[in-house]
């Protein structure tokens, strides 16, 4: 089975794009994001999310500029920390999109 992680439904969420298993949308981990809460933080708040599922909300929100431009720094990146190289290995590469998912080693 193909999990479909980003999901939208009209009677789910007032039709908000939300995450697989959840009542977390893309919105609400853009915004916990630019606040500054790092993936193990987001994890230990919502321990019914996932990983890859963080990172395809992050990939989604990149690809629908209109919906979160609130979110989207200058350079196209997403506000706020991503995550680390340690964190993405093992993802799919397609979630591994730099400005996105990635932070960029300092």
């Amino acid at each position: 089975m193909t999990i479909k992680w980003v999901q939208t439904d009209p009677l789910v969420m007032n039709g908000e794009p939300f995450c697989y298993g959840s009542r977390v949308t893309v919105r609400q981990l853009l915004d916990m994001r630019r606040s500054g809460l790092a993936l193990v933080e987001i994890l230990t708040r919502h321990p019914e999310l996932r990983r890859v599922g963080i990172a395809q909300a992050y990939v989604y929100a990149a690809a629908h500029p209109d919906l979160y431009a609130e979110f989207i720094e200058a350079d196209g990146s997403l506000a706020g920390p991503g995550y680390t190289p340690d964190e993405a290995a093992g993802l799919p590469e397609q979630l591994q999109a730099p400005g996105v998912v990635v932070t960029a080693p300092a």
